[in-house]
């Protein structure tokens, strides 16, 4: 009787497959944070010389 009711456990922990979804938005999230990783540093120099323009600017409107 023991038997079978681990065999029943078993199956439903088989079965159940709540967590799924869990695990695979968690795999696109890290996925996606590497992607972002490899595209960073070219994106990163891009940022930098606007926000330096923009400064520049802002540095300029503000003396004159």
């Amino acid at each position: 009787m023991k038997n079978l009711k681990n065999l029943v456990l078993k199956l439903r922990i088989v079965k159940d497959t709540r967590g799924q979804d869990l695990i695979e938005y968690a795999l696109m999230a890290g996925f996606v944070a590497v992607a972002a990783g490899a595209i960073m540093p070219g994106v990163s120099t891009s940022v930098s010389t606007i926000f330096s323009k923009i400064g520049s600017v802002m540095t300029a409107a503000a003396s004159s």
